[in-house]
Protein backbone atom coordinates (compact mmCIF):
# COMPACT_ATOMS: atom_id res chain seq x y z
CA UNK A 1 0.00 0.00 0.00
CA UNK A 2 1.07 3.80 -0.71
CA UNK A 3 2.33 5.89 2.19
CA UNK A 4 0.20 8.69 2.55
CA UNK A 5 1.77 11.63 3.18
CA UNK A 6 0.35 15.32 2.95
CA UNK A 7 1.78 18.17 0.84
CA UNK A 8 0.68 21.57 0.05
CA UNK A 9 1.46 23.87 -3.35
CA UNK A 10 1.25 27.56 -1.35
CA UNK A 11 0.17 27.95 -4.97
CA UNK A 12 30.48 25.87 -31.56
CA UNK A 13 32.07 27.64 -32.86
CA UNK A 14 35.26 26.61 -34.79
CA UNK A 15 35.67 30.39 -35.41
CA UNK A 16 36.87 31.59 -32.16
CA UNK A 17 38.47 35.31 -32.06
CA UNK A 18 39.42 35.24 -28.33
CA UNK A 19 39.08 33.12 -25.10
CA UNK A 20 39.83 34.87 -21.60
CA UNK A 21 39.97 31.15 -20.36
CA UNK A 22 38.27 27.48 -20.39
CA UNK A 23 35.09 28.48 -19.86
CA UNK A 24 32.36 26.07 -18.12
CA UNK A 25 29.87 24.54 -20.18
CA UNK A 26 26.28 25.69 -20.69
CA UNK A 27 25.39 23.17 -17.74
CA UNK A 28 27.37 24.50 -15.60
CA UNK A 29 24.61 27.41 -15.19
CA UNK A 30 21.16 25.14 -14.47
CA UNK A 31 19.04 28.22 -14.93
CA UNK A 32 17.83 29.86 -18.50
CA UNK A 33 16.21 32.20 -20.07
CA UNK A 34 15.94 33.47 -23.71
CA UNK A 35 15.63 37.53 -23.62
CA UNK A 36 14.57 39.07 -26.45
CA UNK A 37 11.58 37.62 -28.85
CA UNK A 38 13.83 36.61 -31.40
CA UNK A 39 15.92 34.25 -29.29
CA UNK A 40 18.62 36.36 -30.03
CA UNK A 41 19.69 36.72 -26.64
CA UNK A 42 19.85 34.03 -23.87
CA UNK A 43 20.62 33.80 -20.41
CA UNK A 44 22.09 31.08 -18.08
CA UNK A 45 22.81 31.34 -14.81
CA UNK A 46 23.77 29.42 -11.56
CA UNK A 47 24.63 30.22 -7.82
CA UNK A 48 28.14 29.33 -6.40
CA UNK A 49 28.81 30.25 -2.80
CA UNK A 50 28.02 33.76 -2.41
CA UNK A 51 28.36 34.82 -5.37
CA UNK A 52 25.83 34.32 -9.29
CA UNK A 53 27.99 33.24 -12.26
CA UNK A 54 26.12 34.25 -15.79
CA UNK A 55 26.57 32.91 -19.01
CA UNK A 56 25.66 35.28 -22.02
CA UNK A 57 25.06 34.13 -25.36
CA UNK A 58 24.17 36.71 -27.86
CA UNK A 59 24.04 36.82 -31.78
CA UNK A 60 26.21 39.48 -32.38
CA UNK A 61 30.19 40.04 -32.86
CA UNK A 62 29.37 43.73 -31.31
CA UNK A 63 29.06 44.73 -27.30
CA UNK A 64 26.50 43.28 -25.23
CA UNK A 65 24.98 44.94 -22.42
CA UNK A 66 23.21 42.94 -19.24
CA UNK A 67 22.11 44.77 -16.05
CA UNK A 68 19.87 44.88 -13.08
CA UNK A 69 17.65 47.54 -12.76
CA UNK A 70 14.48 48.00 -9.66
CA UNK A 71 12.27 49.78 -12.24
CA UNK A 72 13.16 47.86 -15.93
CA UNK A 73 14.32 50.93 -17.43
CA UNK A 74 18.10 52.12 -17.63
CA UNK A 75 17.15 54.98 -14.78
CA UNK A 76 19.50 54.12 -11.59
CA UNK A 77 20.42 50.73 -13.13
CA UNK A 78 23.44 48.47 -12.52
CA UNK A 79 25.08 47.24 -15.56
CA UNK A 80 28.17 45.20 -16.78
CA UNK A 81 28.89 45.92 -20.79
CA UNK A 82 31.82 43.44 -22.55
CA UNK A 83 32.54 41.85 -26.12
CA UNK A 84 35.08 40.43 -27.89
CA UNK A 85 37.21 43.32 -29.93
CA UNK A 86 40.28 42.61 -32.44
CA UNK A 87 40.78 39.00 -30.44
CA UNK A 88 40.96 40.95 -26.93
CA UNK A 89 37.87 40.69 -24.30
CA UNK A 90 36.60 43.07 -22.30
CA UNK A 91 34.10 43.53 -19.30
CA UNK A 92 33.17 46.71 -17.62
CA UNK A 93 31.03 47.60 -14.48
CA UNK A 94 29.28 50.38 -14.78
CA UNK A 95 26.29 52.11 -13.18
CA UNK A 96 23.63 54.94 -14.26
CA UNK A 97 22.22 57.59 -12.32
CA UNK A 98 18.37 58.66 -12.27
CA UNK A 99 19.01 60.66 -15.67
CA UNK A 100 20.08 57.06 -17.32
CA UNK A 101 23.64 59.00 -17.78
CA UNK A 102 26.01 55.18 -18.00
CA UNK A 103 28.78 56.02 -15.60
CA UNK A 104 32.23 53.67 -15.40
CA UNK A 105 31.88 52.35 -11.15
CA UNK A 106 35.13 52.93 -9.01
CA UNK A 107 34.15 49.66 -7.86
CA UNK A 108 34.39 46.39 -10.78
CA UNK A 109 32.54 44.09 -8.72
CA UNK A 110 31.99 41.67 -12.46
CA UNK A 111 34.56 39.59 -12.68
CA UNK A 112 35.06 38.07 -16.34
CA UNK A 113 35.97 34.56 -16.59
CA UNK A 114 35.71 33.45 -20.17
CA UNK A 115 34.66 35.03 -23.80
CA UNK A 116 34.58 33.89 -27.09
CA UNK A 117 33.64 35.49 -30.26
CA UNK A 118 32.62 33.43 -33.37
CA UNK A 119 31.08 34.24 -36.92
CA UNK A 120 27.71 34.88 -35.14
CA UNK A 121 27.87 34.89 -31.32
CA UNK A 122 29.48 36.35 -28.82
CA UNK A 123 29.31 34.44 -25.33
CA UNK A 124 30.59 35.87 -22.10
CA UNK A 125 30.82 34.46 -18.86
CA UNK A 126 31.77 36.41 -16.03
CA UNK A 127 30.63 36.44 -11.73
CA UNK A 128 29.74 38.84 -9.32
CA UNK A 129 28.88 38.78 -5.27
CA UNK A 130 25.05 38.80 -4.57
CA UNK A 131 26.34 41.71 -2.05
CA UNK A 132 29.14 43.53 -3.07
CA UNK A 133 28.75 46.54 -0.65
CA UNK A 134 28.86 48.88 -3.63
CA UNK A 135 25.89 51.66 -3.50
CA UNK A 136 26.09 51.75 -7.07
CA UNK A 137 25.17 47.75 -7.50
CA UNK A 138 21.85 46.30 -7.34
CA UNK A 139 22.11 43.51 -4.38
CA UNK A 140 20.56 40.22 -5.65
CA UNK A 141 18.19 38.43 -2.91
CA UNK A 142 15.57 36.15 -3.40
CA UNK A 143 12.65 38.99 -4.61
CA UNK A 144 12.24 39.39 -8.63
CA UNK A 145 14.53 41.49 -10.13
CA UNK A 146 14.34 43.44 -13.51
CA UNK A 147 16.77 42.13 -15.75
CA UNK A 148 18.00 44.47 -18.53
CA UNK A 149 19.65 43.84 -21.89
CA UNK A 150 21.48 44.95 -25.11
CA UNK A 151 23.67 44.74 -27.62
CA UNK A 152 24.84 46.11 -30.96
CA UNK A 153 26.61 44.89 -33.98
CA UNK A 154 29.73 47.07 -33.24
CA UNK A 155 31.87 47.34 -30.17
CA UNK A 156 32.55 49.96 -27.50
CA UNK A 157 35.45 51.33 -29.34
CA UNK A 158 37.66 53.97 -27.83
CA UNK A 159 34.32 56.65 -28.94
CA UNK A 160 32.12 54.89 -26.22
CA UNK A 161 28.93 53.52 -26.62
CA UNK A 162 27.44 52.63 -29.80
CA UNK A 163 23.67 53.14 -29.46
CA UNK A 164 21.61 50.05 -29.00
CA UNK A 165 18.88 51.14 -30.95
CA UNK A 166 16.01 48.55 -30.80
CA UNK A 167 18.16 45.85 -29.38
CA UNK A 168 17.07 46.14 -25.89
CA UNK A 169 14.56 45.02 -23.12
CA UNK A 170 13.88 43.96 -19.75
CA UNK A 171 12.85 40.58 -18.30
CA UNK A 172 11.53 39.75 -14.73
CA UNK A 173 13.05 36.76 -13.26
CA UNK A 174 13.87 35.43 -10.01
CA UNK A 175 17.94 34.97 -9.87
CA UNK A 176 18.07 32.87 -6.73
CA UNK A 177 15.68 29.58 -7.44
CA UNK A 178 16.60 26.54 -5.66
CA UNK A 179 18.49 24.18 -7.75
CA UNK A 180 14.97 21.46 -9.59
CA UNK A 181 15.66 18.29 -10.98
CA UNK A 182 14.03 17.77 -13.90
CA UNK A 183 12.22 14.88 -14.30
CA UNK A 184 10.48 15.30 -17.34
CA UNK A 185 10.91 12.84 -20.32
CA UNK A 186 9.41 12.79 -23.70
CA UNK A 187 8.37 9.44 -23.31
CA UNK A 188 5.52 10.37 -20.94
CA UNK A 189 2.13 10.19 -21.52
CA UNK A 190 0.64 13.77 -21.50
CA UNK A 191 -2.87 14.94 -21.79
CA UNK A 192 -4.02 18.64 -22.87
CA UNK A 193 -6.90 20.98 -20.95
CA UNK A 194 -7.33 23.74 -23.29
CA UNK A 195 -10.67 25.87 -24.28
CA UNK A 196 -10.85 24.01 -27.70
CA UNK A 197 -11.50 20.51 -26.57
CA UNK A 198 1.64 20.60 -15.46
CA UNK A 199 2.68 22.96 -18.52
CA UNK A 200 0.88 26.08 -19.54
CA UNK A 201 0.20 26.24 -23.24
CA UNK A 202 -0.22 29.70 -24.15
CA UNK A 203 -1.62 30.44 -27.68
CA UNK A 204 1.33 32.15 -29.91
CA UNK A 205 0.38 35.69 -29.75
CA UNK A 206 -1.80 35.46 -26.62
CA UNK A 207 1.28 35.88 -24.31
CA UNK A 208 -0.27 38.92 -22.48
CA UNK A 209 -3.65 38.79 -23.03
CA UNK A 210 -4.02 35.28 -20.85
CA UNK A 211 -3.09 36.35 -17.06
CA UNK A 212 -4.02 33.47 -15.42
CA UNK A 213 -4.99 29.97 -15.58
CA UNK A 214 -6.64 28.12 -12.02
CA UNK A 215 -7.87 24.42 -12.80
CA UNK A 216 -10.30 23.52 -9.74
CA UNK A 217 -11.54 19.60 -8.59
CA UNK A 218 -15.15 19.83 -9.24
CA UNK A 219 -17.43 17.66 -7.30
CA UNK A 220 -18.21 13.86 -8.19
CA UNK A 221 -21.32 14.23 -9.40
CA UNK A 222 -21.17 16.84 -12.16
CA UNK A 223 -23.66 16.40 -14.93
CA UNK A 224 -22.23 15.02 -18.29
CA UNK A 225 -24.12 17.54 -20.03
CA UNK A 226 -22.05 20.53 -19.39
CA UNK A 227 -18.65 18.81 -20.06
CA UNK A 228 -16.54 19.85 -22.78
CA UNK A 229 -17.96 23.30 -22.67
CA UNK A 230 -16.86 26.83 -22.01
CA UNK A 231 -18.50 29.72 -19.72
CA UNK A 232 -18.13 32.73 -18.95
CA UNK A 233 -17.43 32.76 -15.41
CA UNK A 234 -19.24 33.54 -12.69
CA UNK A 235 -22.25 34.70 -15.46
CA UNK A 236 -25.97 33.85 -14.68
CA UNK A 237 -26.05 31.78 -17.52
CA UNK A 238 -23.06 29.31 -16.19
CA UNK A 239 -24.40 26.13 -15.00
CA UNK A 240 -25.08 25.68 -11.28
CA UNK A 241 -22.88 22.83 -10.94
CA UNK A 242 -19.56 24.85 -12.32
CA UNK A 243 -20.33 26.34 -8.52
CA UNK A 244 -18.75 22.47 -6.89
CA UNK A 245 -16.13 23.07 -8.34
CA UNK A 246 -14.06 25.19 -5.49
CA UNK A 247 -10.56 23.41 -4.42
CA UNK A 248 -7.98 24.79 -6.68
CA UNK A 249 -5.52 22.07 -7.81
CA UNK A 250 -3.00 23.64 -9.96
CA UNK A 251 -2.59 27.31 -10.82
CA UNK A 252 -0.22 29.71 -13.78
CA UNK A 253 0.35 33.10 -13.83
CA UNK A 254 2.10 35.15 -16.09
CA UNK A 255 5.79 35.15 -16.63
CA UNK A 256 5.67 31.00 -15.18
CA UNK A 257 6.91 28.29 -16.66
CA UNK A 258 6.05 24.65 -16.34
CA UNK A 259 6.25 23.38 -12.90
CA UNK A 260 7.88 19.79 -11.84
CA UNK A 261 6.97 18.49 -9.00
CA UNK A 262 9.40 17.04 -6.61
CA UNK A 263 10.78 13.26 -7.78
CA UNK A 264 8.48 12.04 -4.30
CA UNK A 265 6.21 14.15 -4.76
CA UNK A 266 3.03 13.66 -7.31
CA UNK A 267 -0.94 14.81 -7.93
CA UNK A 268 -2.58 11.54 -7.71
CA UNK A 269 -5.29 11.03 -10.46
CA UNK A 270 -7.62 7.82 -11.17
CA UNK A 271 -8.27 6.54 -7.55
CA UNK A 272 -12.16 6.70 -6.16
CA UNK A 273 -10.63 9.97 -4.00
CA UNK A 274 -9.09 11.82 -6.77
CA UNK A 275 -10.86 14.41 -8.99
CA UNK A 276 -13.24 12.52 -11.32
CA UNK A 277 -14.05 15.89 -13.08
CA UNK A 278 -11.52 19.58 -13.07
CA UNK A 279 -12.93 22.60 -14.50
CA UNK A 280 -10.56 25.27 -15.86
CA UNK A 281 -10.53 28.59 -15.54
CA UNK A 282 -8.38 31.15 -17.54
CA UNK A 283 -8.37 34.53 -16.61
CA UNK A 284 -7.74 37.36 -19.10
CA UNK A 285 -6.30 40.70 -19.57
CA UNK A 286 -7.77 42.59 -22.26
CA UNK A 287 -7.36 46.38 -21.53
CA UNK A 288 -7.94 47.38 -25.20
CA UNK A 289 -11.39 45.61 -25.24
CA UNK A 290 -10.00 44.12 -28.29
CA UNK A 291 -13.00 42.33 -29.69
CA UNK A 292 -13.53 39.09 -31.53
CA UNK A 293 -10.71 37.51 -30.08
CA UNK A 294 -10.62 33.39 -30.30
CA UNK A 295 -7.99 32.14 -27.64
CA UNK A 296 -7.23 28.08 -27.30
CA UNK A 297 -4.56 28.43 -24.75
CA UNK A 298 -4.59 25.74 -21.49
CA UNK A 299 -2.67 23.19 -19.74
CA UNK A 300 -0.57 20.29 -20.35
CA UNK A 301 -0.67 17.65 -17.33
CA UNK A 302 1.94 14.81 -17.70
CA UNK A 303 1.29 11.90 -15.78
CA UNK A 304 3.45 8.41 -15.45
CA UNK A 305 2.27 5.32 -14.19
CA UNK A 306 4.91 5.03 -11.39
CA UNK A 307 3.35 6.17 -7.94
CA UNK A 308 5.42 8.58 -6.48
CA UNK A 309 5.87 8.05 -2.26
CA UNK A 310 3.61 11.46 -1.22
CA UNK A 311 0.64 12.92 -2.90
CA UNK A 312 0.86 16.71 -2.96
CA UNK A 313 -2.81 19.40 -2.48
CA UNK A 314 -2.77 22.67 -2.57
CA UNK A 315 -3.74 25.16 0.29
CA UNK A 316 -4.57 28.60 0.05
CA UNK A 317 -3.87 31.90 2.26
CA UNK A 318 -4.30 35.21 2.06
CA UNK A 319 -7.06 37.73 1.45
CA UNK A 320 -10.20 37.20 -0.92
CA UNK A 321 -11.02 39.74 -3.62
CA UNK A 322 -13.81 40.89 -2.35
CA UNK A 323 -15.91 43.93 -1.11
CA UNK A 324 -14.40 43.95 2.28
CA UNK A 325 -11.12 43.94 1.38
CA UNK A 326 -10.41 48.12 0.88
CA UNK A 327 -7.22 50.00 0.79
CA UNK A 328 -7.95 53.96 2.08
CA UNK A 329 -7.82 56.39 -0.81
CA UNK A 330 -4.76 58.48 -1.43
CA UNK A 331 -2.68 56.51 0.70
CA UNK A 332 0.70 56.11 -0.66
CA UNK A 333 1.21 52.55 0.40
CA UNK A 334 -1.17 50.13 2.55
CA UNK A 335 -0.12 46.72 4.02
CA UNK A 336 -3.09 44.16 3.77
CA UNK A 337 -2.83 41.39 5.85
CA UNK A 338 -5.09 38.10 5.39
CA UNK A 339 -4.77 35.11 7.87
CA UNK A 340 -4.87 31.13 8.46
CA UNK A 341 -5.59 31.07 12.25
CA UNK A 342 -4.74 27.66 14.13
CA UNK A 343 -8.42 27.24 14.81
CA UNK A 344 -8.78 27.45 10.70
CA UNK A 345 -5.87 24.53 10.50
CA UNK A 346 -7.10 23.04 13.23
CA UNK A 347 -10.25 22.11 11.91
CA UNK A 348 -8.93 21.15 8.73
CA UNK A 349 -6.10 19.03 9.45
CA UNK A 350 -5.88 18.33 13.35
CA UNK A 351 -7.73 14.83 12.95
CA UNK A 352 -6.62 14.29 9.58
CA UNK A 353 -2.81 15.44 9.43
CA UNK A 354 -1.91 15.46 13.01
CA UNK A 355 1.77 15.52 11.56
CA UNK A 356 0.77 18.74 10.11
CA UNK A 357 1.68 19.72 6.12
CA UNK A 358 5.06 20.28 4.19
CA UNK A 359 5.52 22.77 2.29
CA UNK A 360 7.89 22.30 -1.03
CA UNK A 361 6.62 25.36 -3.21
CA UNK A 362 4.54 28.75 -3.39
CA UNK A 363 3.23 30.75 -5.79
CA UNK A 364 2.70 34.39 -4.15
CA UNK A 365 0.03 36.31 -6.13
CA UNK A 366 -1.60 39.93 -6.07
CA UNK A 367 -3.07 42.12 -9.30
CA UNK A 368 -1.70 45.47 -10.25
CA UNK A 369 -2.07 47.24 -7.09
CA UNK A 370 0.64 44.61 -5.29
CA UNK A 371 4.17 45.76 -4.71
CA UNK A 372 5.68 43.43 -2.47
CA UNK A 373 4.47 40.01 -0.65
CA UNK A 374 5.38 38.21 2.50
CA UNK A 375 4.50 34.86 3.76
CA UNK A 376 4.93 34.44 7.25
CA UNK A 377 4.85 31.51 9.69
CA UNK A 378 4.30 31.40 13.08
CA UNK A 379 4.39 28.36 15.81
CA UNK A 380 3.02 28.37 19.62
CA UNK A 381 2.69 32.14 19.09
CA UNK A 382 6.57 32.55 17.64
CA UNK A 383 7.17 33.75 13.79
CA UNK A 384 9.38 31.42 12.34
CA UNK A 385 11.49 31.79 8.96
CA UNK A 386 9.32 33.52 6.38
CA UNK A 387 7.82 30.69 3.88
CA UNK A 388 8.49 33.08 0.85
CA UNK A 389 8.69 36.86 -0.13
CA UNK A 390 8.76 38.79 -2.90
CA UNK A 391 9.92 42.76 -1.92
CA UNK A 392 9.83 43.59 -5.74
CA UNK A 393 6.47 41.84 -7.12
CA UNK A 394 6.04 42.41 -10.56
CA UNK A 395 2.13 41.80 -11.42
CA UNK A 396 3.67 40.44 -15.07
CA UNK A 397 6.09 37.85 -13.58
CA UNK A 398 4.07 35.24 -11.27
CA UNK A 399 6.32 31.92 -10.86
CA UNK A 400 6.26 29.35 -8.02
CA UNK A 401 8.99 29.38 -5.69
CA UNK A 402 10.44 26.37 -5.01
CA UNK A 403 11.70 25.85 -1.22
CA UNK A 404 15.49 25.69 -0.37
CA UNK A 405 13.84 22.99 2.30
CA UNK A 406 10.47 21.76 2.87
CA UNK A 407 8.59 23.29 5.70
CA UNK A 408 6.33 21.47 8.09
CA UNK A 409 2.79 23.31 8.91
CA UNK A 410 1.38 21.45 12.49
CA UNK A 411 -2.33 22.16 13.15
CA UNK A 412 -2.17 22.38 16.46
CA UNK A 413 0.47 23.80 19.46
CA UNK A 414 3.39 21.91 20.66
CA UNK A 415 4.90 21.97 23.55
Amino acid sequence: MRRLRPWALVLGGLLCAAAAAAGPPPRSYPHSAVLDGAAAYRLRWGRRGSALAFRLEVRTRGYVGFGLSASGGMASADIVVGGVERGQPYLQDYFTDENRVLKKDPQQDYHLEYAMENSTHTILAFSRELHTCDTNDKSITESTVRVIWAYHHKDMGEAGQNYHGSNRGTKSLRLLNPEKEEVLSASLPYFDLTNKDVEPLIQKGHENLVHHILLYQCSSNLNDSVLDYGHECYHPNMPDSFLTCETVIFAWAIGGEGFTYPPHVGLSIGTAADPQFVLMEVHYDNPSYTEGLIDNSGLRLIYTPVIRKYDAGVIEAGLWVSLFHNIPPGMPEFVSEGHCTLECLEEALGAERPSGIHVFAVLLHAHLAGRAIRMRHFHNGEEQKLLAYDDEFDFNFQEFQYLKEERTILPVRQS
